[in-house]
């Protein structure tokens, strides 16, 4: 428990470290990223990259599920307003060395992945 507290703790210091730098983005978006990764993690049979797509259908899953009809307010307070927010959020993570990536990646990746009114307003009260 003690480690994953440091852990934690560790994690929140480096956000901080990215949001003196970049005050964007809220805290929470980005420790909400890294939970992202976390699950999409667990949702796959064997251990590899997560691509800009797949990472974006995670959040967008994720999002729903945890702020239900509230998603794409709780993401505009955070300062995210599109996928390629999320995708400057992954960057700056990567840059601080709490996330990975290969040099296949590129924040084009996220640019237009899925419109949030689509996703959070329209799609969600039309299921």
């Amino acid at each position: 428990m003690e480690n994953h507290l440091e852990l934690h703790k560790e994690v929140r210091e480096r956000v901080e470290t990215i949001r003196s730098r970049d005050r964007r983005y809220h805290a929470d978006a980005y420790l909400f990223v890294i939970d992202v990764v976390e699950a999409v993690l667990l949702e796959i049979v064997r251990m590899r990259h997560i691509s800009g797509s797949e990472l974006c259908r995670g959040l967008r899953t994720l999002a729903t599920a945890r702020f239900g009809p509230m998603a794409k307010e709780v993401l505009n307070f955070w300062g995210v307003r599109s996928t390629e927010d999320f995708g400057n959020i992954v960057f700056n993570l990567v840059d601080a060395g709490l996330l990975l990536k290969t040099e296949h990646d590129r924040i084009e990746d996220f640019i237009d992945v899925y419109d949030f009114g689509e996703v959070f307003e329209r799609n969600y009260f039309e299921a």
